[in-house]
């Protein structure tokens, strides 16, 4: 592919020369980005999974149980790809307990909740922020607060020089634009986003990623919010009408290709390897929400049949089943709290569901006991089902 995406500029950084990459503006030209017929059949492929996903999320009694779960999940692995080591369960337990072994960690992913939930609400409120560099400062401003790179100016654009991979800059990766570069790349991603182009919006959502990393506008944090960036233009764009499609697992699962084709696009003009990859990407993560979304709804019609099979179950412990989806580990407190009731009526769901062996005690002590829906943390982390869940709760 005889394609030119972006110019090289001399730079000096560290005390060293390097060549830093600044991108052309979208849409690929000279040639354009043609969909031939294998990316035409990868687009359709991805197309329809999609549209799967999008019913999948109306076949729960309630989206907001499925948005819950798919956001932690998307938030622990996208932190994950970026060396954190908290898990979903760690999560989890964090939000019912307020405690964990792990609080560097948990309080990354639950900064990057706080992103996603913070850049849906703006984009939705009628003078909210539209979805832009404005808006994604914001959300960065928020994965980055009182974490790890919290000194590297949350929420700013760069005004240095920074660089991937490698132990310095003469030996990275890769090199983005002088920081003079960075704001004027940023408003013409920013327009063509917000312009009428006919590429199909899955392609373009995947062209604007690889130029939102190729900018790389953060000293930290850019992974994180060029993966948002493109779960924001999936539901701007119309194709789905929550954030139900996340591909940090998928990327996570091809991370050296992942990287082969970004750095493609920027020495070779390979748009069109880096569109197959993505497209395959958008596929395997839509048809992962299908299966989750599928597999959730039928365990929770089996665990409501096995609970109403129980003798003296009560409306108390119907409605606590219901909220489980979205307080899938609780304490005593919380319950009592979800279901605003008293103590003894709370205890009196929380047995119910551990008789019926929907929920299970993980401490093993007498006070301040933590009780898990352990058949949906398996099915969410999509791990097999652990033996011994007291490992998974710190005391």
């Amino acid at each position: 592919m005889n394609r030119i995406t972006g110019d090289y500029r001399a730079a000096r950084v560290s005390g060293e020369e390097v060549r830093a990459f600044i991108p052309r503006p979208l849409p690929p030209v000279d040639p354009p980005l043609i969909l031939h017929e294998t990316l035409q059949i990868l687009l359709s492929k991805a197309n329809i999974a999609v549209g799967r996903l999008a019913v999948a999320g109306k076949m729960v009694p309630s989206s907001d149980w499925f948005i819950y779960g798919f956001v932690r999940k998307e938030a622990v692995i996208s932190s994950q790809i970026e060396g954190t080591q908290a898990t979903i369960r760690d999560v989890l337990e964090f939000e019912a307990t307020q405690k964990t072994d792990r609080p560097d960690d948990v309080h990354e992913v639950c900064n990057f909740i706080d992103a996603i939930s913070y850049a849906r609400h703006e984009i939705a409120r009628p003078r909210g922020l539209p979805l832009s560099t404005r808006l994604l400062c914001e959300a960065h401003k928020r994965l980055m607060k009182g974490v790890r790179g919290a000194d590297k100016r949350p929420g700013e654009i760069r005004s240095s020089q920074n660089w991937i991979g490698g132990t310095r800059p003469g030996n990275a990766r890769y090199v983005p634009p002088p920081a003079d570069e960075v704001p004027g790349a940023l408003a013409a991603l920013d327009r063509w986003l917000h312009m009428e182009d006919p590429l199909p919006p899955l392609v373009r959502a995947g062209l604007a990623h690889v130029q939102f990393e190729t900018i790389h506008p953060f000293l930290d944090g850019n992974g994180r919010i060029g993966r948002l960036l493109v779960t924001l233009l999936v539901e701007h764009w119309g194709l789905l009408d929550a954030p139900l499609l996340y591909l940090s697992l998928a990327l996570k699962r091809h991370r050296d290709e992942y990287y082969t084709r970004l750095s493609a696009v920027r020495t070779d003009g390979d748009w069109e390897g880096w569109t197959a990859f993505f497209l395959e990407c958008v596929r395997e993560a839509a048809d992962d929400g299908v299966n989750t979304a599928e597999k959730l709804h039928s365990l929770l019609s089996r665990d409501r049949q096995q609970l109403l099979n129980q003798s003296g179950v009560t409306i108390s412990a119907i409605r606590l089943l219901d909220q489980l989806p979205s307080h899938p580990i609780v304490t005593l407190g919380r319950v009592m709290k979800i279901l605003k009731t008293t103590k003894p009526t709370a205890t009196k769901a929380i047995e119910s569901l551990r008789k019926a062996k929907i929920l299970f005690e993980t401490t093993g002590r007498q006070r301040d006991r933590v009780y898990a829906w352990k058949n949906y943390l398996t099915l969410l982390t999509g791990e097999s089902e652990e033996p011994d869940l007291r490992a998974a709760v710190r005391k």
